[in-house]
């Protein structure tokens, strides 16, 4: 099971591989906005992803179109509605809280 770390926190979560990074923060009990619920339509769950990219699922078209519109988007960058964990350890940085 991967381990998910959250920045600036430092809280880790142990997850199962498939879940996307927002159903295992939301059930950790983090707060991160995610106003459409994971349709990738809001783009307010944007992170960013500082280790393991490799280990997710591949950017599909309508998370890079969300990403297209958000303001400081950066290589690193992910919607964690739509990041579909693997079976290696992420680290993420959080920046948009509820």
């Amino acid at each position: 099971m991967p381990v998910v770390t959250i920045q600036p926190s430092g809280k880790t979560i142990e997850t199962a591989a498939g879940s996307s990074i927002l159903s295992a923060l939301l059930a950790a009990g983090v707060d991160i906005a995610h106003k459409c619920e994971g349709k990738a339509e809001c783009g307010s769950c944007h992170i960013f992803v500082q280790e393991g990219r490799k280990s997710l699922s591949r950017i599909q078209r309508e998370e890079n179109e969300k990403l297209d519109t958000i303001i400081g988007v950066g290589s690193k960058s992910r919607l964690a509605c739509q990041a579909i964990l693997g079976d290696e350890d992420v680290t993420v940085e959080v920046l948009s809280f509820m």
